[in-house]
């Protein structure tokens, strides 16, 4: 028997869970309704090691790979280290993995250690964003699709030598992908509608580069409205989970040389549909399907 409590800390996104239970599944349904609410869930203090991630991780569904080109933690494959120390930042609003057909529909977040000042993560909602645009940009963005890919600066090195750059790109964009997705994506489980691009969208199909920059540029600004963030500030043990399907996220570069180490475990989602119910389709690259179940 667990005391579970869900407090909400924002005024669009996020919540904090205390007493849950996150070594049994009796507060799972608890817990997947809040996310579906909250977008954001942060469990202080969770006391997971990586095997307590992945099997909490695990609950939601299957998992995918740490990554579809980035190397995991060495020995768990599900796990993909998320470390300032090693000089790549990602420090852009991005949802997880949307490069490929089926990203992942929930992502896991676990501090283990942590700068004593900064790197926080921030986290947006989207469907908020979706519906703060006016009823002339909402019918628009219903009609738009993206292509998002890999193949760009999206984490550049911190000490940003030639050197370094290309073995990260080349590491990055081992596999070069573009798929396209819909800019509003229905979502499978609560029905509403949010803004799917950030960071990896990188052209609107049908329009110039320009233009696809303006729309997305205009899109995007809805989506990073303060009022639309959560800010999470980090301590060592605390367990961050975010519906990747309705939010996007970055971790501002704010902490210097200070080490700061997550480890991620993501769970597989399914083809993105738009506001007509078309899926998300591969332009470039193949199916991602030594990364997620989801596209088997």
């Amino acid at each position: 028997m667990t005391s579970l409590d869900i407090r909400q800390v924002g005024g669009r996104i996020g919540a904090e869970v205390t007493g849950a239970d996150l070594t049994g599944t009796g507060d799972l349904a608890a817990i997947g309704a809040a996310l579906l609410e909250h977008k954001a869930l942060i469990f202080r203090g969770a006391g997971l090691d990586d095997e307590g991630q992945i099997a909490f991780a695990s609950r939601f569904g299957a998992l995918t790979q740490a990554h579809p080109t980035v190397p995991s933690v060495e020995g768990r494959p599900h796990v993909l280290p998320v470390d300032g120390e090693e000089g790549i930042r990602s420090n852009q609003w991005h949802t997880d993995v949307t490069f490929v057909r089926t990203p992942p529909k929930v992502s896991t977040l676990r501090a283990l250690v942590v700068p004593p000042y900064g790197g926080n993560t921030l986290i947006a909602n989207a469907a908020a964003a979706y519906r703060d645009l006016p009823a002339e940009l909402r019918e628009f963005a219903d009609r738009l699709w993206a292509v998002h890919t890999n193949d760009y600066d999206y984490a550049l090195p911190r000490v940003n030598t030639d050197k370094a750059a290309e073995y990260h790109h080349q590491v990055f964009v081992s596999t070069r992908y573009r798929t396209g997705h819909p800019v509003v994506r229905v979502h499978p489980e609560s029905g509403e509608r949010g803004l799917f691009i950030g960071g990896f969208a990188q052209r609107i199909v049908g329009l110039s580069g320009t233009e696809s920059r303006d729309i997305l540029r205009i899109l995007q600004a809805y989506v990073t409205r303060p009022e639309n963030i959560l800010r999470v500030v980090w301590h060592p043990g605390d367990l961050v989970v975010f519906d990747n399907r309705i939010t996007q996220h970055y971790a501002p570069d704010d902490y210097g040389d200070l080490p700061r180490r997550l480890h991620r475990v993501t769970v597989a989602g399914n083809a993105p549909a738009g506001v007509d119910g078309k899926e998300s389709y591969v332009i470039e690259g193949d199916d991602a399907r030594h990364y997620t179940p989801a596209a088997a």
